[in-house]
């Protein structure tokens, strides 16, 4: 059952754009910040370039569901080339938020997406991901995005979390063009 206090994100991005990991990162820096939560992604035969979808819950209570994200509350597209598919306003209400990774004005999407209430914000992540990180992986802005219009974690949490998590793996350059991709979707995200 799902409580008031919940949110539900569900992500839908192509493979190799960081879908799963951004969900599973929010739900990590939920956690740390004292909410329940779950990040997940859906697998079956996905390649790179595939369509995709992950799922993240938030919680100050805990959570006892274990199963796909079917009404969000908030869905969040890393790839807007995904947006005439049926599966991305699938389940969702006149309340529910989209964050969308498009260089396109919120109105534009909104008639795309067939949707005449709820809150359409738009971020160019993929501009801003080449940027900063100098690769077209728009999941870090999207993150960013996904703060400003639900304030369902702390930005200081996030890059905290970014530095901790990839500072080994990837090296500062990278890890500091993650948390300005994450600053730029944040301050740069229209909504409608």
């Amino acid at each position: 059952m799902k409580t008031k206090e919940m949110i539900e994100i569900r992500w839908h991005g192509r493979g190799g754009q960081g879908a799963k990991t951004a969900a599973q990162l929010v739900a990590q820096v939920a956690m740390k910040e004292g909410k329940s939560s779950q990040g997940f992604p859906e697998y079956g035969p996905e390649r790179m370039g595939a369509p995709i979808r992950g799922f993240t819950r938030l919680s100050e209570e805990g959570i006892r569901l274990h199963c796909p994200i079917e009404h969000p509350d908030v869905v969040v597209v890393l790839d807007d080339t995904l947006l005439g598919m049926p599966m991305i306003t699938e389940g969702t209400t006149d309340d529910t938020v989209f964050v969308i990774n498009s260089e396109a004005a919120p109105a534009e999407i909104r008639k795309v997406l067939g949707i005449a209430k709820g809150t359409v914000m738009c971020v160019p992540a993929t501009k801003i991901a080449i940027d900063e990180i100098g690769r077209p992986i728009p999941n870090t802005p999207m993150i960013g995005a996904l703060i400003k219009a639900t304030e369902c974690i702390q930005l200081e949490s996030v890059k905290n979390n970014v530095k901790k998590k990839f500072l080994d793996k990837f090296g500062e350059r990278v890890v500091q063009g993650n948390i300005r991709a994450i600053e730029r979707a944040y301050e740069e995200v229209k909504a409608e």
